[in-house]
């Protein structure tokens, strides 16, 4: 009875594995063979994954996109560099919340590392269900939407029909519903991954500070506030402590 689990264990990484592996080489390269994503792609398909994952990052940083940070974090992985990974994937979550390559990647890591998942609340883990940009445009459009049914009816002198009340009342629903999203966003945007494996948490933000533990790479952490060169984060544990600024990584930052 004992063996089912560990087998379906095995399976889940060997599928995970098998993705991660293929999910490169079904990512289009951009035209122009100077460019640094073809210069990423064609290093990682030789196996160049130091290379590789320093184009991709050169290309992120150019311009953000799914495609350059999920291939970075592709690269990462291969190199030995967990945190760095699930950065990646998890920046490329953020800009594409639908991409199962990615999702299941971070699934089949999180499972080799034996971290946990995020932890969400309700908000957030609704903000997740469109792209981040979207809620913004989905609260303008209805509530300057529901400002018009209301209002130039008046102003035009028009007649009001019951359709302008009920289309308007929708408009008011959806804006109304876009607020929680919003803030789970705003929340998700606090969200961060630690880089570095066996990262002091500190109880104060000094190098000479108490260590009260040591987080692995890939943890996802809730960053609070900032001071110096240190960062005030919360775990999923609710333990709590600084850790050093350069072995964190914000996932919602471009």
């Amino acid at each position: 009875m004992s063996g089912g689990p560990g087998l379906k264990a095995i399976g889940g990484a060997m599928a995970g594995a098998c993705l991660l592996a293929a999910s490169l080489a079904a990512a289009p390269a951009p035209a122009g063979p100077a460019s640094e994503f073809a210069q990423g792609y064609e290093a990682y398909v030789a196996g160049a994954y130091a290379p590789a994952a320093e184009a991709f990052r050169k290309a992120a940083r150019s311009e953000p996109s799914h495609g350059a940070y999920h291939n970075l974090g592709n690269a990462e992985w291969k190199r030995g560099q967990p945190g760095e990974a699930i950065l990646a994937w998890e920046k490329a979550q953020w800009l594409s919340p639908y991409s199962a390559s990615t999702r299941v990647n971070l699934r089949f890591a999180r499972l080799k590392a034996q971290l946990p998942s995020p932890s969400l609340g309700w908000h957030e883990i609704c903000s997740a269900w469109l792209p981040v940009n979207a809620w913004a445009l989905l609260a303008a459009a209805s509530l300057w939407l529901t400002l018009a049914l209301v209002l130039l009816p008046g102003i035009l002198r028009w007649r009001k029909a019951d359709w302008h009340h009920a289309l308007a009342a929708a408009c008011l629903a959806v804006f109304l519903l876009t607020l929680p999203a919003l803030v789970g966003v705003q929340d998700r945007a606090r969200l961060g991954v630690i880089r570095a494996k066996d990262t002091p948490l500190r109880l104060t933000p000094t190098l000479e500070a108490q260590v009260l533990g040591r987080l692995p790479a890939g943890e996802v952490v809730r960053k609070e506030r900032e001071r110096g060169g240190y960062v005030y984060v919360r775990l999923a544990s609710e333990a709590a402590g600084w850790v050093d600024r350069a072995q964190f990584g914000l996932i919602a930052e471009p």
